[in-house]
């Protein structure tokens, strides 16, 4: 009994994170190891800390610090949906960059830069009590990071999931896409030395970010935004 394994049983959302072969049962077998908590063996069977929702440890409410006797089953439900939108917003790992110009583009906070390495991620998710997205398990399992694994490989799939888990308020159209600062209208004069010629007859009414002031105005895209404003409302 003593070489027993322990089982790793998860809800239907979370198979995904098993190994292929392991899907079909919804569940990995790992060998017993007395020094192994939940916390250890939820995550050694794929599963970041953050996707799971309850655990129980043969049959009983449980916590991630308990320890699984030889033979012993984890059930992992997954995260309820929605989970409450962090104070600080949102933070995205370098693969993420459209998913990032698409919250923005709906009045989230989303902060991103394209050269942070994971330490640098995580520090800053901490310091300004943002929630980190990533689809990198690895990054979700270091020690002390709070975040949200983002599902789907195009950025419309990977929007909806977000969305989805968080249910945040929408503002569209209230950020600036290249950096995610607020912005604010402006009378045209101030900005007229920026605009292209056929610019400044068409439109009347501009923005400017107050972070980098880029300028903004209704435009051409301005239908394919409307599209995407709408698809989320």
């Amino acid at each position: 009994m003593d070489d027993a394994p322990v089982t790793v049983r998860v809800a239907p959302e979370l198979v995904f994170l098993l190994r292929p072969r392991d899907r079909p049962a919804r569940e990995r077998r790992l060998g017993h190891d007395a020094d192994a908590t939940v916390g250890h063996v939820v995550q050694a069977a794929g599963v970041p800390l953050t996707e799971a929702g309850g655990l129980r440890l043969d049959g009983v409410p449980t916590v991630v610090g308990a320890r699984p006797g030889p033979g012993s089953v984890v059930a992992v439900a997954a995260v309820p949906r929605p989970q409450p939108v962090p104070r600080g917003g949102f933070l995205l790992d370098v693969g993420l960059g459209t998913l990032a110009r698409r919250l923005r583009l709906l009045g989230l906070d989303a902060a991103w830069s394209n050269d942070a390495d994971d330490a640098d991620l995580a520090a800053r998710a901490a310091a300004e009590e943002r929630v980190l997205l990533t689809q990198d398990r690895g990054l979700l399992m270091r020690r002390g990071v709070g975040g949200a694994l983002v599902r789907g490989s195009r950025p419309d799939d990977q929007l909806a999931d977000v969305l989805d888990r968080f249910a945040p308020s929408l503002a569209p159209l209230t950020r600036c896409t290249a950096c995610g600062g607020r912005l604010e209208a402006v009378p045209t004069a101030e900005v007229a030395d920026r605009l292209p010629p056929g610019t400044r007859r068409t439109f009347d009414e501009f923005s400017r970010c107050v972070a980098c002031a880029h300028v903004y105005w209704h435009g051409a895209h301005a239908r394919r935004i409307e599209a995407l404003v709408a698809r989320h409302r």
